[in-house]
């Protein structure tokens, strides 16, 4: 079967998709779960342990508070209370939690620290995984056993005021609720005061027993501002008076109750030195949680430091202090501070309650639990538990009684932290198997690509697959029979919970036939290569046939870049990586222009200087044929020189354009800090961010607005100029409107609203531009003489494209965007055309400065700087499709610009019938290389100390990648196909 060299690469990144997918499945293990359905009705408590003695405690306790007020302050990390902010700005809180009747806790939020995730570890007790970052964007109803859905099963009446995304999770279970938006970051007042508003009302009513209130604004301002702007500490001060009056109210109302009350405040993930979180530093996981309560009164000189839990902990202590089964997927344990005044045979109870959940869901989840270290401390701490028991009922009062105690609750105490810990580590069990299906279909992808690669950059850009030979046929038969003989015996025999296995056998047998068929390919091309021989040449390769410095540089710029990703430093500031790259390429062409300008290196067929023509020579060799013949655009002994083409002030822009493009990346650079170690140090961006600034970013945005007109309108036809001048003034217009600039004539920015209106308007001149270049695209393949109709089509949907790419980036960045622009012209005008680079080498300066703008952006691959914001510009309410769109585009705008450029210049400035198909596939190669290296990489370091900070949020950036390069791909074939259309 023949294929073009593009369709033939959209495939294999469609197909390595499909690969990565299965691979992810497997890496991102599943969350250690209790097998007992929640819906199928409480589980009667396990009765208490006795020795022969007949002990009647077969109930649950009875609560130990009577309500229960949970006050969570989004983004609230442990230095805001315990350092000097909190002793600053929360003078109350402070006095509460060095003199006041509390417990003081650390509590560590474990990656990622978002707040669906957490909110789930904190109601649930168990460890959310990185597949709740994107539900987090959405979240659905929890379907986990939870402390809310054992209290609304109790008949415990419960209101919310807060974070909707509590309403999401558990609908239903509150009899009264006002929920607000998370996503409209740049409110962080009314955010608030729509949770304060109902206090003093609620506080009154003695209707409820769990007040859960969630606020915001905190979060908002360290997105805008980050955690040492001014506002935070007003905004503490805020939190402060609010605990306070709901404690004074609280401690007012114990009089009329027979059980004290508990207030507890705390964080669901705290705040990094850029403001934003999702990772794993310690700003991001180390929250404040502080229990309050007439209950805990200290000592005179009774210092209680704060000491180090995990936030999973919250919810079996929460469940004991109501009075309620322990949720039975927590990994979490009773924070004993919160009973240790009780008697001791309650105390003795509530750990057993807790040993004994941890120890069924490790039995649910462990084969071989029975030799793990905490069940066995769990059976001997029962045992000792029964033997005090039976001497309690005889005799309640003695040494040995006390003693005996004593040591029971230090052994249950032990067994509750490693079996904690065991079931914690759980989720470090990966699905091997899916791993490895995922890993070989994607290597054998891989290796195609890199098989196909003499044929693929030949002059045709044709490939030969062979499916229809009956060597071929026998052994795709052979191979499907050995992988399903071993897909039975590991799904037969495994012991753990396996996806593929899973799966039906028609999804997993195509699997398989996908694989084989690969496999078969594989060795049908190696034997063709291997067994077949190569001619005898009939003539020999040019004698200057050699590799240029750019194509070295591009060799081992990329081989650097793959063996980086092995290193979690190199990982965390792969933004060097790029830099480093895009600033030795501009000095590599610097080099070559001054070369061919003045050291006249063009005397001789330029045969030999550039990837594609090497690889073609090597592709006409093994097929027979010479290799010097294949030159595009009229590369040879007939072709003028640079110096004969361009004269005067253009020659000296040849000259003066790498370095140029050098100066603006440099530029961008300080504009973001991003990665890790030098993230928090203060950039252009923080600086023009601050509210004392606005006029300077109000300019600075106006500016790149028209230079960004002012480059792409040149290619536009007439009406779709004026909608994107439109459009241009609409994106300023909704940056002013939520108040990030002002025009010159606004004194404040109290109008601010959401910009519905305006982002909506811009959206309308968006899909006209989008509209008319596809109108033109489809009207190129009809009258096919008139080769500008397409190239006015593509850089109109390229138009399009960056207008909405303004719309969603923040002010600050508008510049990214204007840069990225002006570097394309120039290396189009004054690199590309004069120096007549192949499509093989212009395709990778596209995919390296892609690459660049992605960090030139803000990003990194730290989860925390994805701006989902961009997923709400224009909607007033969550829409999934939309806002996952919008935001990957925000996120990814930067590749998908250059290869949407890359699309069009090739289409319009060469001559050359496969330079699309070269393109296509050598766009695949550069990103399936990186990708394929990182599966095999991270399966290696699957138990490495970082593998869940830095590798795995790595991986799923890789993930989303490979799938825009899936589309854009994609879009390259269907141009390629309308191109051959029109020949």
């Amino acid at each position: 079967m023949r294929l073009g060299a593009g369709t033939f690469a959209a495939c294999c990144v469609a197909i390595e998709v499909l690969g990565i997918a299965v691979f992810l499945r497997g890496f991102f293990p599943a969350p250690v779960r209790s097998s007992a359905r929640t819906e199928h009705g409480a589980e009667p408590p396990a009765p208490e342990p006795s020795a022969g003695a007949s002990s009647n405690w077969t109930t649950l306790p009875p609560p130990l508070f009577s309500k229960v007020v949970i006050v969570l302050i989004d983004a609230l990390r442990d230095d805001f209370v315990f350092g000097s902010k909190g002793v600053k700005f929360m003078p109350y809180t402070t006095y509460l939690v060095e003199k006041g009747a509390s417990h003081s806790f650390v509590a560590e939020a474990k990656p990622p620290t978002v707040t669906m995730p957490r909110i789930k570890a904190l109601m649930t007790g168990s460890l959310p995984g990185f597949v709740d970052v994107i539900r987090n964007l959405n979240s659905p109803a929890l379907l986990e056993d939870s402390v809310i859905r054992q209290a609304k099963a109790a008949g415990k009446r419960i209101i919310f005021y807060g974070d909707e995304t509590w309403v999401k999770l558990f609908p239903k279970h509150f009899v009264e609720y006002d929920g607000t938006t998370s996503f409209f970051v740049s409110d962080y007042t009314e955010v608030d005061n729509n949770v304060t508003r109902h206090l003093d009302k609620v506080l009154k009513r003695g209707d409820w027993d769990m007040l859960i209130l969630h606020y915001l604004g905190l979060d908002h301002i360290g997105h805008i501002s980050g955690p040492n702007s001014p506002l935070i500490g007003r905004k503490l001060s805020e939190m402060d008076s609010v605990l306070m009056k709901i404690h004074t109210a609280l401690l007012s109302k114990e009089r009329e109750m027979a059980l004290p009350n508990l207030l507890v405040l705390c964080g669901d993930h705290g705040m990094s030195e850029t403001g934003s979180h999702g990772a794993s530093s310690m700003e991001e996981v180390n929250t404040p949680l502080i229990l309050i309560s007439s209950a805990f009164q200290r000592k005179l000189g009774d210092i209680r430091h704060a000491t180090r839990v995990q936030q999973t902990d919250v919810a079996a202590t929460l469940a004991i202090a109501l009075g309620l089964p322990i949720p039975k997927d927590s990994v979490g344990s009773l924070l004993f501070p919160v009973v240790e005044g009780k008697p001791m045979r309650e105390q003795l109870r509530f750990l057993h309650l807790n040993t004994v959940q941890l120890s069924k869901l490790l039995q649910e989840n462990v084969p071989s639990y029975e030799k793990d270290p905490g069940f066995e401390q769990f059976k001997m701490s029962e045992r000792l538990h029964g033997n005090w028991i039976r001497l309690y009922l005889e005799e309640k009062h003695s040494e040995v009684l006390l003693n005996l105690g004593s040591k029971v609750l230090r052994q249950y105490l032990d067994a509750l932290k490693t079996l904690s810990l065991s079931l914690s580590t759980q989720v470090a069990q990966y699905d091997m198997y899916s791993m490895m299906v995922g890993t070989v279909v994607v290597l054998e992808v891989l290796t195609l690509l890199l098989l196909s690669i003499p044929q693929a950059l030949h002059r045709k850009a044709e490939l030969e697959v062979p499916l229809s030979s009956p060597g071929f046929s026998l052994l795709f038969y052979l191979v499907i029979l050995v992988l399903s003989a071993i897909h039975v015996i590991v799904c037969t025999s495994a012991e753990s919970s396996c996806y593929f296995c899973g799966l039906s056998w028609l999804a997993a047998g195509g699997v398989m036939v996908l694989a084989s068929v690969l496999l078969c390919v594989i060795v049908s091309v190696l034997t063709n290569v291997l067994v077949g021989g190569r001619p005898q040449r009939k003539k020999p390769i040019h004698p200057s046939s050699r590799w240029s410095e750019l194509d070295l540089l591009i060799l081992l710029g990329t081989v650097g870049h793959v063996l980086s990703l092995g290193a979690s430093s190199f990982v965390e500031e792969e933004h060097q990586t790029w830099y480093f790259l895009v600033n030795t390429l501009c000095l590599a062409l610097s080099q070559e222009t001054y070369r061919n300008y003045f050291l006249g290196d063009d005397s001789e067929p330029q045969c030999g200087l550039h990837v594609e023509q090497g690889l073609d020579r090597v592709a006409a060799a093994w097929q027979g044929g010479p290799g010097c013949d294949v030159l595009e655009r009229g590369k040879g002994h007939g072709s003028p020189s640079p110096s004969e083409v361009l004269q005067g002030s253009e020659k000296w822009m040849v000259l003066a354009s790498p370095w140029l493009i050098l100066a603006c990346c440099r530029l961008l650079r300080s504009l973001n800090q991003t990665g890790v170690q030098w993230a928090h140090r203060p950039d252009l961006g923080h600086w023009l961010t601050s509210s004392d600034h606005k006029a300077e970013l109000s300019v600075l945005a106006a500016v790149s607005l028209l230079v960004v007109f002012v480059l792409v309108q040149r290619g536009c036809s007439p009406v779709s100029k004026a909608a994107l001048a439109l459009g241009l003034l609409g994106v300023y217009c909704y940056r002013a409107a939520i108040g990030s600039v002002r025009f010159p004539w606004q004194q404040d920015s109290k109008d601010i609203s959401k910009g519905i209106i305006e982002a909506r308007f811009v959206y309308v001149f968006v899909l006209g531009i989008l509209f008319t270049g596809t109108k033109d695209l489809l009207k190129s393949q009809v009258v096919a003489a008139d080769f500008k109709i397409k190239t006015v089509g593509l850089w109109e949907i390229y138009s399009g494209l960056v207008l909405l790419a303004a719309l969603l980036f923040r002010p600050h960045n508008l510049p990214v965007l204007a840069f990225s622009l002006l570097i394309q012209t120039l290396m189009t005008k004054f690199i590309w055309k004069p120096l007549r680079h192949d499509a093989a080498e212009i395709t990778v300066m596209h995919y390296w400065f892609g690459q660049a703008f992605f960090y030139f952006q803000g990003n990194s691959n730290n989860i925390a700087t994805v701006d989902i914001s961009a997923g709400f510009v224009g909607l007033d309410t969550y829409v999934e499709i939309p806002a996952v769109f919008l935001t990957a585009f925000g996120t990814y705008a930067g590749p998908l610009l250059w290869a949407s450029h890359l699309v069009h210049f090739l289409s319009s400035e060469t001559h050359s019938s496969s330079a699309l198909s070269h393109a296509c596939f050598c766009y695949a190669m550069i990103c399936s290389i990186p990708v394929s290296t990182y599966i095999v990489l991270v399966t290696s370091l699957r138990y490495h100390l970082f593998i869940w900070s830095v590798f795995s949020p790595k991986l799923l950036y890789e993930g989303m990648h490979l799938l825009i390069t899936a589309a854009v791909c994609v879009f390259f074939t269907a141009m390629d196909q309308t191109r051959l259309t029109q020949s």
